[in-house]
């Protein structure tokens, strides 16, 4: 092999092995070094890794110097993640429904080894596997790709939709007949990965789990514009299409007990603006949409949380809360 180009695959090794198995806890020692790029057939002395790794500091990566015993360590303690960023990712990984238990394993070792070998087996120790409630679609990697690709390229995809039965098996929707949608975005909601889209044959959009749809492949038909208008629309969208899902924002007052002011902020945002009303409670105006999420999400705080206008709100409220008394 030429000088020049072992002298380049020496000073990747180098880098590859200081930010791989150092951290300012576990320095390598010169002698260590030098073992180390022996061992892959690499020529190193004393003398030349001191002029390598003053070369890797003039080209920025900060490699530090520390005494170890008689012998100088160097580390590099400057990564792109520090272990609390890890951790983060890492329990939005574990947490993630939609990611399968083989992912989220394989996912987990990635996100750890961005923090060096030391570090990895620090935070991998400390780890609880708190979501038992993983889905089992593997394919759902592959759907990912496939759609970002569409994204990309502004062309529609075709896929396969379907259900679980009782035993867990695939219940195809339409006999196992295709859909053809237009991507708008994928966005991430409650555990679950969606695929919002738009069909310019029916004039409407619609979502559709990525865990649940199967052979997604883009197809050379380019969506239409009414869909490329859609992604500059894809917050507002979201908020309506999930937050309170189905029918036309109205805006509501409700009226709570205090101890719920964290539950209004989580869901209708920190920004709400909420008041002290006449009998020590609190009331605010927020804007939803009458579905079966919104009737849901207000009749857990029954006893504790009320809507006191409009009219025609009220009604239906009480209705329903007549409907569930029956049954």
């Amino acid at each position: 092999m030429e000088q020049k180009n072992c002298q380049k695959i020496k000073m990747l090794k180098l880098i590859e092995l200081l930010r791989q198995e150092t951290d300012e806890q576990n320095p390598l020692t010169t002698s260590d070094i030098c073992r180390r790029l022996t061992e892959l057939g690499i020529t190193c002395d004393r003398r030349t890794l001191y002029r390598d790794i003053a070369l890797l500091n003039d080209i920025g990566y900060e490699v530090m110097i520390t005494q170890v015993g008689r012998e100088k360590g160097y580390y590099v303690d400057d990564r792109s993640f520090s272990v609390p960023e890890l951790k983060i990712l890492i329990d939005a990984v574990q947490a993630s429904s939609f990611i399968t238990s083989k992912k989220t394993a394989e996912l987990i070792d990635k996100l750890a080894a961005l923090g060096g070998s030391h570090r990895a087996d620090i935070i991998k120790s400390n780890i609880v596997y708190f979501n038992t409630r993983k889905h089992s679609n593997e394919a759902i990697y592959y759907n990912v790709d496939a759609l970002e690709e569409a994204l990309q390229n502004r062309e529609k995809v075709i896929f396969r939709y379907f259900d679980l039965d009782e035993n867990g098996k695939k219940i195809y929707r339409r006999d196992g007949h295709h859909y053809v949608a237009e991507p708008v975005a994928l966005v991430f909601n409650e555990d679950n990965y969606y695929l919002i889209s738009y069909s310019s044959n029916h004039g409407n959009t619609a979502n559709y789990r990525l865990d649940r749809m199967d052979s997604v492949e883009m197809i050379d038909e380019p969506v239409s514009q009414k869909a490329l208008e859609m992604r500059s629309q894809v917050a507002e969208y979201t908020e309506q299409a999930f937050k309170m899902f189905g029918g036309q924002p109205v805006n509501i007052e409700i009226e709570f007990e205090s101890k719920l002011i964290g539950a209004v902020y989580d869901r209708f945002g920190e920004e709400t603006v909420i008041k002290h009303s006449s009998n020590g409670k609190l009331t605010a105006w927020v804007r939803v949409q009458l579905s079966p999420t919104f009737w849901g999400w207000i009749f857990q705080f029954a006893g504790q949380m009320k809507i006191i206008s409009p009219d025609s709100v009220i009604r239906e409220y009480r209705e329903r809360a007549k409907i569930i008394a029956q049954q």
